[in-house]
């Protein structure tokens, strides 16, 4: 009979045991943080995808992160700049309240917290490869390294030598599908010149559409590095427990496209899977910014989001349980200077609210050319017509011809202080309202409701603050500063050998 007594006692020991050590794997398991994989496009516009509608390009890889994950079909970058953009992204922040930071080829100062390093400080390892942020001087202000974090040559070397238990952050950031390209290469890779879609904003000519086929070239090029990445990341054995997002830092460089606030600068693809944690297949089209990733990763790592991040966190949108929709009606973006393309270094800043249905623009030196001086109009590339770039060419070349003119006027003429589209009707942006009355009660409540938010985010633009910091800023690439174009340039539209933005 004691024995008895003795052997339940033991079992119940051991049941307790058993289940303390269960309760005590659960905890730990669901305390486990994620790693958190980003792999970045430089320069693509949301639409070039497979998965977004487009049936040339292909783009195997992210149409399968798609489909295990969620895509963003409204997703948008702060700034249509690669060093504004990215630095937004860092932050959390809108590019307005990071002073130099708005610029490109600038710096972004130490005061304001970047993700990676509140993840590295809680016990993640963050590393990166490629651009990270930039193009800019992270020496210039004292910083050790890139904002990005620490910088490898590869996945694989990160991979290999990161801690075996610490969770990790690691940004991919590819020059794909940044120009130059190769002429032609589209077409040799197999992409069909004739099958590319040309959008309304640029002229329905050849050389246009090998342009289009070359930058789609650059674009499956990326794909394949997202499913190389992918691959070391299913061979490291990380896979599960690792978040993926796939984005790209502002849209195609193309005329009305990178460094302009129309939706083809500022319109970007954005999917985010997490094996058996996020919701699968889904489709969100709620209004979000990349600035809202900052963020989200805090959370996903269990780490309080700092005040001054304007951004809002996606976990609402991406977990299984959450409520599916991000509660914003507008998401506010901006510009100030992209290339030094202007005399004396101008550049031609502007604020856009975005709505689905409207986007309304403000640009507060019209007086400026939009496309930097002529006659390079180098904030479109190639800037300094230094290297092929047979859109831009074809429609510098073209200007008068009647179907060329009023699109050469769009995209490197002047523009009006105030512009307004109705992205229902007018998805190519062509049609500015904004002095028809018929819409002037709608364009009156976007820029109040723009205003409003600037206000609130402390923007020098609307609150009468220093504004010539960002014509003042240092710019780190003095090559920039005096153009040279090419000869072939020179021939074609009567150049001189010299363009001195200096003096």
């Amino acid at each position: 009979m004691k024995n008895k007594k003795n052997i339940q006692w033991l079992l119940a020991v051991l049941l307790l045991l058993v289940l303390g050590g269960c309760k005590s794997s659960e905890k730990k398991e669901e305390t486990k943080r994620p790693n958190i994989l980003i792999i970045m496009s430089d320069n693509q516009f949301a639409g070039h995808v497979g998965v977004y509608g487009d049936s040339t390009v292909r783009t195997p890889n992210m149409d399968k992160v798609a489909g295990e994950g969620v895509r963003f079909t409204n997703a948008f970058c702060n700034s249509p700049s690669c060093t504004p953009s990215r630095a937004g992204f860092l932050t959390g922040q809108d590019i307005w309240r990071l002073k130099e930071g708005a610029d490109l080829w600038s710096i972004l100062p130490t005061e304001y917290k970047l993700y990676p390093d509140l993840l590295e400080a809680s016990g993640y390892q963050v590393g990166f490869q490629g651009k990270g942020w930039g193009p800019g001087s992270f020496e210039a202000n004292g910083r050790k390294r890139n904002p990005g974090g620490n910088p490898y040559e590869s996945f694989a070397q990160f991979l290999q030598q990161k801690k075996k238990d610490a969770p990790w952050s690691y940004w991919i950031s590819s020059h794909e599908p940044h120009r130059p390209y190769e002429v032609g290469i589209g077409a040799k890779s197999g992409i069909d010149p004739a099958k590319v879609k040309v959008p309304g904003y640029l002229p329905d000519a050849p050389d246009v559409r090998t342009d289009i086929a070359d930058y789609y070239h650059s674009v499956e090029v990326f794909d394949k590095e997202l499913g190389d990445a992918l691959q070391l990341l299913k061979q490291s054995g990380e896979l599960e427990n690792t978040v993926i997002v796939v984005c790209s830092d502002n849209g195609w460089q193309m005329p009305r496209g990178l460094a302009n606030l129309y939706d083809f600068g500022t319109h970007v693809p954005l999917i985010i899977a997490w094996p058996g944690k996020f919701k699968q297949g889904t489709v969100a089209d709620g209004l979000v910014t990349l600035n809202d990733l900052a963020p989200t990763f805090l959370e996903l790592a269990h780490l309080p989001v700092p005040a001054a991040m304007t951004a809002k966190s996606l976990l609402p949108v991406l977990d299984k349980n959450g409520k599916g929709t991000q509660e914003r009606d507008f998401v506010v973006l901006g510009r100030e200077r992209h290339a030094f393309v202007r005399q004396h270094g101008l550049g031609y800043p502007g604020r856009a609210i975005r709505t689905k249905e409207y986007l309304y623009i403000r640009n507060y030196e019209p007086d400026r050319w939009a496309a930097g001086d002529p006659p390079l109009y180098g904030d479109i590339d190639p800037y300094m017509l230094n290297y092929p770039g047979p859109a831009k060419f074809y429609m510098m070349a073209h200007k008068e011809q009647p179907a060329v003119k009023p699109l050469f006027e769009l995209g490197m003429g002047k523009r009006p202080a105030e512009e307004l589209f109705d992205i229902v009707k007018d998805p190519y942006e062509l049609h500015n309202l904004a002095a028809d009355p018929v819409y002037k009660d709608i364009k009156e409540k976007l820029a109040a409701q723009m205003q409003a938010y600037l206000v609130q985010t402390k923007d020098p633009r609307a609150t009468g603050g220093d504004v010539s910091i960002w014509d003042k800023a240092p710019y780190f690439s003095d090559i920039d500063k005096r153009a040279h174009p090419s000869a072939e340039a020179i021939k074609e539209f009567k150049l001189d050998s010299v363009y001195d933005y200096l003096k």
